[in-house]
C-alpha cells in the first residue's frame, strides 16, 4: 500500500504557489498605449519581455525626416530654407547609413536611393503646409513627463510653437494623411496628451494641437485644446493603464488578430497571428 505524501509543516506546496504579478513599465507613452490597444500580447512581447522590435523602412524614413526637421527648425528663422535642409540631410546621412537599424534593412543601392528620396520628400513637403521662416519655435524634440489622471506619462513633442503668444503643439507624420476624416481624427489624442502634459508641467495650457502629414497626401489636421478634450484623452489613458495593470497582475494578454498581423515582428511566435496570416493569404489567393 502506498502512502500519500503531503507537504511538511512550514513548507509551502509549490503546486499551489501563485506567481507574482508582472512588473509593468514605470511610465506610459502614446506609442505604448496604442500598442496595448492594438494587441495586448504584442505589448507583452515588447514591453515586458523586451523582445527585439526593429523599425521597418517606413518608420526609419520618418525618423530620418524628423531629425532633419528638428535641426532645421533650430536654425535662425532666415536660415530655414530647403537648401539648409539639404545640407543638414547630407551631413546627417553618413551617421544614419552606418546605424544598425538602417543596416538591418539590407537595402541595395537602388533601394537605398529610394529611401533617401522618400525621406527628402517628407522633409520638403513641410513647405507645402507651412512657411518655416515665419514659425516662432519655442522648442524641438521636447521630452515631457507628467502624471495625467493618475498615470505616469512620458512623450516627446516634435515641436512647440508660439502663435499669438499661445503655445501650439506640432507633431510630424511622415506618412500620407488618411483619406477618411475619422481616421485622421483618431491621430489627435496623441498630441492632445502632449498638450495635457505640457499644461501639467508648465502651468500653461496650449491653445491648439496639430498634425502635419508630410507624405504624398500632405495635410494639416488641427484641433483647439479644450478642457473636455483633455479630460477625454486623459481618461482613456487612465483606462488603458488600468487594463495594463490587470493584465500584468493576471498575466493575461489576449491576442487581437487582424490585417496588421502580417507586419508584426512577433508573428512567428504567435499561433493566433500565424493562423490569421495563413487564413488571409489563402483568402487572397482564392480571389486571385
Amino acid at each position: 500500500m502506498t502512502s500519500e505524501v503531503t507537504p511538511t509543516d512550514g513548507q509551502p506546496d509549490d503546486s499551489a504557489a501563485v506567481a507574482p504579478p508582472l512588473k509593468r513599465p514605470k511610465r506610459l507613452s502614446p506609442s505604448g498605449a496604442s500598442a496595448f490597444q492594438q494587441c495586448a500580447k504584442k505589448w507583452r512581447h515588447r514591453y515586458i519581455e523586451h523582445l527585439p522590435d526593429p523599425p521597418g523602412e517606413a518608420a526609419l524614413v520618418g525618423s530620418f525626416a524628423h531629425r532633419v526637421l528638428e535641426l532645421l527648425m533650430q536654425l535662425d528663422s532666415d536660415q530655414r530654407t530647403k537648401e539648409s535642409a539639404r545640407e543638414i540631410a547630407a551631413r546627417e546621412w553618413p551617421t544614419w547609413e552606418s546605424g544598425k537599424d538602417f543596416k538591418s534593412l539590407e537595402l541595395d543601392t537602388d533601394a537605398a536611393r529610394g529611401f533617401k528620396w522618400k525621406s527628402w520628400n517628407a522633409v520638403s513637403n513641410l513647405w507645402q503646409l507651412q512657411t518655416p521662416p515665419e514659425i516662432e519655435v519655442k522648442a524641438t524634440e521636447q521630452n515631457v513627463q507628467a502624471t495625467l489622471a493618475g498615470v505616469p506619462f512620458r512623450g516627446v513633442v516634435d515641436r512647440l510653437d508660439l502663435e499669438d503668444d499661445r503655445l501650439v503643439v506640432t507633431d510630424y507624420k511622415s506618412g500620407s494623411a488618411p483619406r477618411s476624416a475619422r481616421y485622421r481624427d483618431e491621430k489627435l489624442p496623441q498630441v492632445l496628451l502632449y498638450a495635457a502634459a505640457i499644461a501639467d508641467t508648465s502651468g500653461e495650457v496650449p491653445s491648439k494641437v496639430r498634425l502635419l502629414f508630410l507624405g504624398e497626401r500632405t495635410q494639416e489636421v488641427s484641433a483647439e485644446v479644450t478642457d473636455s478634450r483633455l479630460e477625454e484623452v486623459t481618461g482613456a489613458l487612465a483606462d488603458t493603464w488600468g487594463a495594463i495593470d490587470v493584465a500584468c497582475t493576471n498575466d493575461d494578454f489576449p491576442t487581437k488578430v487582424g490585417p496588421l498581423c502580417g507586419w508584426c515582428p512577433y508573428v512567428g511566435i504567435c499561433a493566433d497571428g500565424t493562423a490569421a496570416v495563413a487564413k488571409r493569404n489563402k483568402s487572397q489567393s482564392r480571389r486571385n
